[in-house]
């Protein structure tokens, strides 16, 4: 995988409006064609969802309080199971000015054999001055032939916080299916409000060879975890990136992890792990630290249903 600086895809939009893929929906899309949009204002000290809209598989479920800070905690629930090949789903969310946002999934993200077709999914992600938005979904598994292209981009504002995670497993492993999809293109991009790019891109396209994923063929989990802030103190990056390294130290050789410094400022862990557990268990001190040192808040328990 690369993290490089690359040219602007063009800002992120906020607001409703009419989409390529709704001119295009005839009744063969329902179903297939989904979207679900977010628009997140502060009112007081709690974030609340102003506007929303969803279309299937998309379903919207009311966002709850998660503790006495206001933040607002959103679960992407997809009642059909997966995707499969043909759909196309999108999300777009937009944070307000100070809001707090912790978006995640209630299971895995399923992505099922295509013959042809990939499944496609894009996520578009604004957050406003002095926002922070929390984007820790479940992790995505590629079953064996599964075809996905996948877009994260994410712009945010001066001031505006940002922690990401995205985790691909090797596909269904107690079936035998590790690295047996057919096709996978992931991208994540963050634009902060100077103009610094972070990029991460990889497309894997099965070959001949048993180690045509490199190095990664080893793992079962592949995982990157961002932390973005334009107005965090150098003493408190310091602090944090210290602490994080430790919590990679004492991992054992379930999980193997790098800790970076990406082009826009924050700091970069990207992770390979053995099991599900191994990655769980990494993630969550992380995610931790993160918490502690930025907000001076523990680890939330997600209700997951």
């Amino acid at each position: 995988m690369i993290v490089t600086r690359h040219p602007s895809f063009g800002a992120g939009r906020s607001g409703r409006r009419v989409t390529n893929d709704e001119q295009r929906a005839t009744p063969s899309d329902v179903g297939r064609v989904g979207e679900l949009v977010l628009d997140y204002d502060r009112h007081g000290r709690e974030t609340l969802l102003a506007r929303s809209h969803c279309r299937s598989p998309w379903h919207l479920l009311p966002p709850i309080q998660l503790d006495d800070t206001g933040a607002s905690y959103t679960l992407l629930v997809n009642p059909s199971g997966g995707l499969v090949g043909g759909d196309r789903l999108s999300v777009k969310a937009r944070l307000g000015p100070g809001t707090h946002v912790l978006v995640s999934t209630p299971s895995a993200n399923r992505v099922y054999r295509s013959l042809s077709e990939p499944s496609v999914q894009t996520v578009e992600l604004t957050v406003g001055s002095g926002a922070v938005l929390e984007w820790v979904p479940e992790v995505t598994i590629p079953f064996a032939g599964s075809r996905l292209h996948q877009r994260i981009h994410v712009t945010l504002a001066e001031g505006a916080t940002l922690l990401l995670w995205d985790v691909l497993a090797s596909g269904r492993i107690a079936r035998g299916e590790r690295w047996a999809f057919t096709d996978l293109a992931n991208e994540i991009r963050i634009e902060t409000a100077d103009g610094k790019v972070s990029l991460e891109r990889v497309h894997l396209v099965p070959g001949d060879e048993p180690d045509w994923v490199g190095l990664a063929g080893d793992w079962n989990y592949v995982g990157s975890f961002y932390v973005v802030g334009d107005q965090i103190g150098a003493e408190v990056w310091k602090k944090l990136e210290d602490r994080m390294g430790l919590v990679l130290e004492e991992k054992g050789p379930a999980v193997l992890g790098g800790l970076s410094e990406p082009p826009v400022p924050g700091l970069l862990v990207k992770l390979v792990a053995k099991s599900a557990p191994a990655l769980t268990d990494t993630l969550e001190p992380l995610w931790s630290e993160v918490r502690s040192c930025l907000w001076n808040r523990p680890l939330p328990a997600l209700r997951r249903s």
